[in-house]
């Protein structure tokens, strides 16, 4: 089987089911944003092995595969991974120093890529929130890209704290 279709050479894609849309759709944003969400995990697990994000690789193709489908209602078992997200981060908050001023983004090179994979998990949220604005798009999915930037901040300082790389604080020039 051939990689190319020639099928979106004219800036459509087909989703699930067959509708075709533009590129440029709320929906095919969401769920490309997604994507690239995973992939910037996959950088980070090439950098650190992590058993939680290779979950969360596999929570986000399967909400990527909903949001590709506008018939899709309901993606199972979201509202329990939030509340494990937090079991997480609460764990790793309280081995880390106490948070009193803003940090920039960076510290090691796997701190800096989880930095990275906060600003995309936020764009994901964006682009969700924007779809759920004029499609109907399951809550969970919100929540989960909510708490996940939340996770994926407190990652980073947790191994920017292993390894002993110090945060920046964030001073107002001026």
């Amino acid at each position: 089987m051939k990689i190319y279709t020639k099928t979106g050479d004219k800036g459509e894609t087909s989703l699930f089911g067959g509708k075709r849309v533009s590129k440029a759709s709320l929906r095919v944003e969401a769920y490309g944003t997604v994507d690239e969400l995973n992939s910037a995990i996959g950088v980070v697990l090439a950098k650190m092995e992590n058993k939680e994000l290779s979950n969360i690789q596999n929570d986000l193709f399967l909400i990527g595969t909903m949001l590709a489908n506008p018939k899709a209602k309901i993606v199972t078992g979201l509202q329990k991974r939030v509340e494990e997200f937090e079991t997480l981060i609460d764990r790793m908050t309280s081995k880390l120093p106490e948070l009193r001023n803003f940090i920039l983004p960076g510290g090691g090179t796997t701190g800096s890529l989880l930095h990275v994979a906060r600003t995309v998990c936020r764009r994901a949220e964006r682009r969700v929130v924007a779809l759920s604005q004029k499609e109907k798009v399951d809550r969970a999915i919100l929540m989960y890209f909510n708490r996940l930037s939340d996770l994926l901040f407190t990652m980073a300082r947790y191994v920017n704290h292993k390894e002993k790389k110090k945060e920046v604080i964030w001073t107002k020039i001026g």
